[in-house]
């Protein structure tokens, strides 16, 4: 991933934030419902079935984060149940995130490959930079929350306000 991917690195950092290491099975369904959303919009914009002005899909990525992280810093308590909401945003915004990602696509696609190779290749690559962003966040949230006894609402609030910050100039540079 590039230096220009931050603002999906930021989403995808802010997701994961409210989770430690025992809740991996529903960080997977997390990044699924993610990949599902970026999916379907990044295969329907990269054949031009849809089409949305890129200025304002580049608006709307940072906004999706900022949402995001508002709903983490109103979060209470952690349970499966309480943090549900987390399956709808990265589905939901998942599929804004695939909109910016159809240009990529069609940039690093070879004129001679094929769809569904470069659509695998850029996939694969995404979602190995997801999971490695993912693991990071989970692992340093556990040592802090483990070892330096670190309360987890603090931990949650401290990524996801310096996320929301700046996620928040993104948007404002891009308005």
């Amino acid at each position: 991933m590039t230096f220009d991917a931050l603002d999906h690195l930021l989403f995808v950092a802010v997701l994961a934030a409210i989770y430690v290491i025992q809740d991996w099975k529903q960080v997977l369904i997390l990044i699924t419902a993610f990949t599902i959303g970026h999916l379907i919009t990044l295969i329907l914009s990269a054949k031009e079935m849809i089409s949305v002005d890129g200025s304002l899909v580049e608006f709307i990525i940072p906004c999706t984060i900022v949402a995001t992280a508002i709903s983490n810093l109103f979060q209470k308590s952690f349970t499966h149940r309480a943090i549900r909401i987390n399956y709808f945003l990265a589905l939901l915004f998942g599929l804004v995130h695939g909109l910016a990602f159809a240009n990529t696509l069609r940039m690093i696609m070879a004129s001679d490959q094929s769809f569904a190779l470069a659509m695998f290749s850029f996939s694969v690559g995404l979602e190995l930079g997801q999971i490695l962003v993912v693991l990071l966040i989970i692992l340093l949230g556990q040592l802090l929350i483990s070892l330096l006894k670190v309360e987890r609402r603090h931990w949650v609030i401290f990524i996801s306000a310096a996320v929301f910050s700046l996620a928040l100039e993104m948007a404002i540079q891009r308005w």
